[in-house]
């Protein structure tokens, strides 16, 4: 695997090569709050609801291969909720539109081609369906994985994904990742973390709390509509 350098000399946390403070921009992200909500075992359905609507192409570029429908259903199954973090993007009628998967790495798989030790590592993967692209979901599930990996106190966050997913590999190379190379079809991106701090961890917090709040309010709106629009249809 080669390996090859992002094109600026700072990474999207404004650190040069000694790790100084320097001024940087961050990835713009379009403009207003998105809820992006934490979930859990008990949304595995949901979960796989969401990556069979993926057509053939997309989950290709999801998972490197055309998975079928018994390969995502063991995937959905397999993930550790306690050890690996689950985020979803809900539309305005709280369809699941956007998932992402952050899971820690086994620390011998975090070690790059010239054997340099990365340490404790997590790896991103992550799939918008077609009607929530273009807006930027990925790259906000993407920062919002950021922040929960360096809470995690990871040093590394990595994406494995195909050479021909040009939109992912995008999103990683303008938050300063390094890409790494086979001889096939894949890459990896690799993002070097700073700590965590206590700020990362009340944002965190609040985020998840405030995105929370937001899903229970639209359900019980919902439900309270489709109350109101039985009542009427009796009458």
């Amino acid at each position: 695997m080669t390996a090859t350098k992002p094109s600026e000399e700072l990474d999207r946390f404004g650190l040069g090569p000694q790790g100084g403070m320097v001024t940087h921009a961050r990835p713009r992200l379009p403009d207003g709050w998105i809820p992006i909500r934490d979930l859990h075992a008990r949304h595995r359905k949901r979960i796989l609801d969401h990556l069979l609507q993926l057509d053939e192409h997309d989950r290709y570029l999801r998972f490197g291969f055309q998975a079928t429908t018994q390969q995502m259903t063991q995937y959905v199954a397999s993930i550790d909720f306690k050890r690996d973090e689950v985020f979803g993007i809900f539309d305005k009628h709280l369809h699941l539109v956007a998932v992402a998967h952050l899971a820690a790495m086994p620390e011998k798989q975090a070690g790059s081609v010239d054997s340099t030790h990365r340490g404790r590592a997590m790896e991103f993967g992550v799939s918008v369906l077609p009607a929530g692209r273009g807006k930027g979901l990925g790259l906000r599930l993407f920062m919002h994985a950021i922040t929960h990996a360096r809470n995690q106190h990871a040093s590394h966050l990595m994406i494995h994904a195909l050479s021909e997913n040009a939109p992912m590999l995008r999103i990683a190379t303008k938050a300063g990742a390094t890409l790494e190379y086979d001889d096939g079809q894949d890459a990896e991106a690799w993002l070097k973390l700073p700590p965590d701090t206590m700020k990362t961890h009340l944002n965190s917090s609040l985020q998840s709390l405030a995105a929370e709040v937001i899903y229970r309010v639209k359900y019980r709106a919902i439900h309270i509509s489709d109350w109101l629009r039985m009542l009427m249809s009796t009458n």
